[in-house]
């Protein structure tokens, strides 16, 4: 078996459980949200990743749920799949942080978050311990989660990933859309994207509160 198919399928069975995993959360409304992990070496200019693919209902298991592409978003295997229509800003993700996973989801709380602070360009959160989830220490530590509007044209949002990306924040939020969370590794990615959404449930909750 050659190293490539071996990484295949570890990326695609890491995909299955993580998708059964966030599906049972309901983090995937009507086919909604895509994950991915990198396949293979960690260059910037070419790289491979494994993808879900587009239209599938993520809440079931199937032989179809996922395919590989390349750095452009492109299928490097003759398939009658198609990849997430998102999948460029995962490009780009992965070309500008050297990320190893991908997961990108669709909740009550990144959307309410994300429309409630879309005119200050990102979502502030004050000295919640759950930021300590993206190694970040310090003592009673203040962030911002950048916001990115959410054209319908794919492409210019992918040309806005760089000018949005903030370095120890792991995660891009799509106003009234969803965030994606980034990791070394699929373990590191679920627990940046779960630490994110306990911080949005958090941060509108406690704006709900003060009114």
């Amino acid at each position: 078996m050659s190293i490539l198919l071996e990484e295949k399928q570890r990326a695609f069975a890491e995909l299955r459980e993580i998708k059964a995993n966030l599906a049972a959360r309901g983090w995937f409304p009507a086919t909604s949200g895509n994950l991915s992990v990198r396949v293979g070496g960690f260059e910037a200019s070419a790289f491979t990743f494994a993808i879900t693919s587009s239209g599938r209902d993520k809440s079931v298991q199937t032989p179809e749920d996922f395919l590989l592409v390349n750095e452009k978003g492109l299928p490097t295997e003759a398939t009658s799949l198609k990849p997430s229509a998102e999948t460029l800003i995962h490009s780009e993700i992965y070309r500008l942080t050297g990320a190893g996973a991908i997961f990108h989801v669709h909740t009550i709380f990144n959307n309410l978050a994300s429309e409630l602070y879309a005119e200050r360009g990102s979502i502030p959160v004050d000295g919640v311990e759950l930021i300590k989830a993206f190694n970040i220490w310090d003592e009673e530590a203040q962030i911002e989660i950048p916001i990115l509007p959410n054209f319908a044209d794919i492409p210019r949002i992918a040309e806005l990933v760089e000018g949005a990306i903030v370095p120890r924040i792991p995660g891009i939020v799509l106003r009234k859309h969803g965030i994606y969370a980034w990791g070394a590794n699929a373990f590191e990615a679920k627990r940046h994207l779960e630490a994110f959404e306990f911080l949005f449930e958090y941060v509108y909750r406690l704006h709900v509160m003060k009114k």
